[in-house]
């Protein structure tokens, strides 16, 4: 059953938790949208102000309340050739287009279909961000382009490790504030409270800025731009929304709750839009954040609404406070987010799953890793598309009996497509088979092209030979392909079936 979750009607626990866990993802989004700022190749405040930006669209109107969205890595990535051949300039007529076909994806309610994700890709995809997010950490640990030694960086892995136990350990003592909240709050205190010479999020840039303010993307408005920033467009659409369902199918998983795909798709476009016209890199859901939401015990819209406007009055009043937080406390909550969005599960079930499974999971997982999640999920779904043929194709059987007026039944037992048409052809004797032959779709259905040639080709075949052959029990839409096709096949029209399909909004 799918539940609607609101924004109205909050105790007051709930709506404390919404606020503990919002400004704990405002925290965390700090350093994360610097960042992904640098990867791309701009300001700091062009990451910050997309962080809000998304954020705070999508918490209010997005397809999945405790969702999180913000500037991302994914999106950086995309955009940094663009950024670096053209400008940033052409980032923001990219980011507004990619928004536009992100809408068009929702008005089409084309967003349902990630459900067509299979289990092993959504395994490889969790595992594979996860590996990503913790492997993601390991920079914090550089300073001028060096790694860590010594003292600082014994210092700096006791601080992480410190962040690590208070989120483990401290529901044990209470749940009033997120774990997360409270290992950054500690770690943060010891290290400004002693002294303690450790990496700030100020040592990576300043995030004090002001509001964001509309602008209009300063390039020419003709055919040559747009076949400029079309390419970057389509990726940052496809990526971001892939991306963003998968989320938002994960934390359906985790709170047995079920969000809208459509509507997080044009909530993802408008954010993006936005974001295009008000000087942001543009972004997607983000799993990691989503995860410390979550598991902060966050549930509604407000958590989303409150990060945005924490991280907003971050940059606007508090970058003097923020800047001082260690790197170490948000280093030691991602670590743990990683640990947590990794499904272990899925060591224990590699002998007990088929081994095609196996293989569909462990590439997903790698390719995420080496390359990026929209290439790793097309991979998984091909090949699991592929597989699912293959086991098909070798399924379909034909019972033969003849009745006591010598016809010849053939009853057909599988699906009839591309992959089992070969099969299917033959196993019919048309040599030796009577005058008369009946070939029965009880059992089976013809769902394609390939499907409808093979029962053109048997009937030329059996007509070869001078002999008649009736096909019942066709199912309506594959007899219409057959008349479009402008088929010559005698049809007993008394026996067909008449299917209804369930539509889902």
């Amino acid at each position: 059953m799918k539940q609607n979750v609101q924004v109205s009607n909050l105790n007051a626990s709930d709506f404390k938790t919404e606020i503990l866990s919002g400004l704990t993802v405002a925290i965390a989004l700090v350093p994360e949208a610097i960042a992904f700022s640098f990867i791309a190749g701009v300001s700091p405040l062009v990451g910050l102000y997309a962080a809000v930006v998304m954020g705070f669209v999508t918490a209010v109107g997005g397809g999945r309340p405790g969702m999180i969205s913000g500037a991302t890595g994914a999106i950086a990535v995309v955009v940094m050739p663009l950024i670096a051949d053209k400008g940033i300039n052409y980032l923001f007529p990219a980011i507004i287009l990619g928004g536009a076909l992100q809408i068009l994806v929702g008005a089409l309610r084309l967003g349902k279909f990630i459900r067509l994700v299979p289990h092993p890709v959504m395994l490889g995809f969790v595992n594979g961000l996860a590996i990503v997010i913790f492997k993601a950490q390991f920079s914090q640990f550089m300073v001028d382009g060096e790694y860590l030694s010594g003292a600082p960086l014994y210092m700096m892995l006791g601080l992480v490790v410190l962040a690590m136990v208070v989120i483990q350990f401290f529901p044990k003592l209470t749940k009033v504030v997120p774990s997360p909240l409270m290992a950054i709050l500690l770690v943060s205190g010891i290290a400004i409270g002693f002294g303690i010479d450790t990496p700030t999020v100020g040592d990576m840039a300043s995030i004090e800025g002001g509001l964001p303010s509309l602008i209009f993307p300063d390039v020419p408005l003709n055919m040559e731009t747009l076949m400029i920033i079309l390419p970057f467009a389509l990726k940052v659409a496809g990526v971001g929304l892939i991306e963003s369902l998968l989320t938002l199918t994960l934390i359906d998983e985790i709170t047995e709750t079920r969000g809208s795909g459509n509507r997080e798709s044009v909530a993802q476009g408008v954010a993006n839009i936005i974001s295009g016209f008000t000087g942001g890199m543009g972004g997607c859901a983000m799993i990691g954040q989503s995860m410390i939401n979550i598991q902060s015990g966050a549930r509604k819209r407000w958590s989303g609404i409150i990060a945005a406007v924490a991280l907003m009055s971050f940059v606007l009043f508090l970058s003097s406070i923020i800047e001082q937080i260690p790197i170490a406390a948000l280093v030691g909550v991602m670590f743990m987010v990683a640990i947590g969005t990794f499904e272990w599960s899925s060591f224990r079930i590699l002998n007990k799953v088929p081994k095609t499974d196996v293989v569909v999971l462990i590439t997903v997982s790698l390719v995420t890793v080496i390359e990026d999640l929209a290439v790793a999920v097309l991979i998984g779904i091909i090949m699991s598309a592929l597989s699912f043929a293959w086991e098909n194709a070798v399924r379909i059987r034909a019972r033969k009996k003849t009745d006591e007026f010598g016809r010849k039944h053939y009853e057909i037992y599988g699906p009839l497509f591309f992959g089992s048409a070969t099969n299917f052809f033959e196993k019919f004797d048309f040599k030796n088979d009577p005058k008369e032959v009946i070939i029965d779709f009880t059992e089976s259905r013809v769902a394609d092209l390939s499907g409808i040639e093979a029962i053109n080709k048997i009937n030329e075949k059996y007509e070869q030979y001078g002999k008649t052959v009736t096909f019942i029990h066709l199912s309506q839409d594959c007899i219409a392909l057959l008349d479009k096709a402008k088929s010559h096949v005698e049809i007993d029209h008394d026996h067909d079936p008449h299917y209804s399909v369930v539509y889902d909004a």
